[in-house]
C-alpha cells in the first residue's frame, strides 16, 4: 500500500512543477506537454538544439543564469547551458503562441517559475540530446566509411586489369587444389590400412 502512495505523490509533485495557474487557467511550463498540438516542423524545432541564433542565446545568458561566471566555464559547459537557454526561449515562445491572452507580467511570472523548477530538467534533457546526436553522427560516420570501403573494393574488382590478374590466380589455386587432392588419393591408395578397410567394406 505504501508504493502506490509514493508513486502518486511523485507524479503529483512532477505535475505541480510542470504547471502554473494564472487567472484560473493552467499553463504548462513543460514544452513537451504541448506535443499533441505540434506539427512535425515545430517538434523538430523544439527537440533539436541549434535552431536559434547564437547572438540571441548569448544576450539571454544573464537572464537565465545570473549566478554563473561564463569565463570560468569550459566549452562543453557553455554548450550545455546555451542549449538550455534555447530551451527556455523556445518554451516561452510556445507558451505565448498557445496562450496569447497572457500579458508581460504573467509571462514574467511563468519565466521565474521555469528558472526555478525547469533548469536542472532542461540541462539533463540537453545532455541526453547531445549524447544521442553524437551516437547518431558516429553511426553515420561508420556507415559512410563501411560503404566507401565496399565501394572502393567493388571499383577495384571491376577494373579490367584486376580481372585479368585474377584469372591466373584462380587457375593456380585450382591446379594446386587438384594436385593436393590427387596426391592425397595416391597416398591413401598406397596405404595398406586404407586397402584393408576397402576389403572389409566389400
Amino acid at each position: 500500500m505504501v508504493k502506490p502512495n509514493n508513486t502518486d505523490n511523485k507524479i503529483s509533485k512532477n505535475l505541480q512543477q510542470d504547471v502554473v495557474k494564472i487567472a484560473g487557467k493552467t499553463i504548462f511550463i513543460n514544452p513537451f506537454l504541448y506535443w499533441r498540438r505540434f506539427d512535425e516542423n515545430t517538434n523538430r524545432w523544439l527537440r533539436e538544439p541549434g535552431q536559434m541564433p547564437e547572438e540571441q542565446i548569448q544576450t539571454n545568458r544573464k537572464r537565465f543564469y545570473p549566478e554563473v561566471d561564463w569565463l570560468d566555464l569550459s566549452q562543453d559547459q557553455k554548450r550545455i547551458k546555451d542549449a538550455t537557454i534555447e530551451m527556455f526561449l523556445k518554451t516561452l515562445e510556445l507558451i505565448s503562441t498557445f496562450h496569447p491572452q497572457l500579458n508581460s507580467g504573467q509571462l514574467l511570472e511563468i519565466e521565474r517559475k521555469m528558472a526555478i523548477t525547469k533548469k536542472i530538467p532542461f540541462e539533463k534533457w540537453v545532455k541526453k540530446s547531445f549524447l544521442k546526436k553524437a551516437r547518431e553522427e558516429n553511426n553515420e560516420k561508420r556507415k559512410f566509411q563501411r560503404d566507401r570501403f565496399i565501394r572502393s573494393w567493388q571499383e577495384w574488382l571491376s577494373l579490367e586489369n584486376t580481372q585479368q590478374s585474377f584469372l591466373p590466380i584462380i587457375l593456380m589455386v585450382f591446379i594446386s587444389a587438384f594436385i593436393g587432392w590427387s596426391a592425397g588419393i595416391s597416398q591413401n591408395s598406397c596405404n595398406p590400412y586404407f586397402e584393408q578397410n576397402l576389403d572389409q567394406s566389400f
